[in-house]
């Protein structure tokens, strides 16, 4: 690469796009706000994940949404290896 190109990795997201992933609903039983969450973390790089969590939290989502045997979204994700920045940014926004 020239030394005047700078590498751009991806392109800036739109609030409105950040915001579809509030759109998502569950096809079974996962609580709409657990679906909500992991939907993002799968779809969104760690600066946009954490711009759509202040939009489900001022949306009124849950981030405490558990499934049926108990796990919150950080239980669902703790043991993947990129999960560590998403984790802190819910443990941020629960306080």
């Amino acid at each position: 690469m020239r030394k005047d190109k700078k590498q751009v990795i991806g392109e800036e997201i739109s609030d409105d796009s950040i915001k579809l992933f509030l759109a998502v609903e569950p096809a079974d039983a996962t609580p709409p706000s657990l679906h909500k969450l992991i939907k993002a973390y799968r779809g969104l790089r760690i600066d946009d994940f954490e711009r759509f969590v202040t939009f489900f939290v001022q949306a009124g989502y849950d981030l405490n949404a558990k499934d049926e045997k108990g796990n919150d979204f950080i239980a669902l994700i703790q043991d993947q290896r990129q999960a560590e920045p998403y984790i802190e940014v819910i443990k941020a926004a629960r306080g």
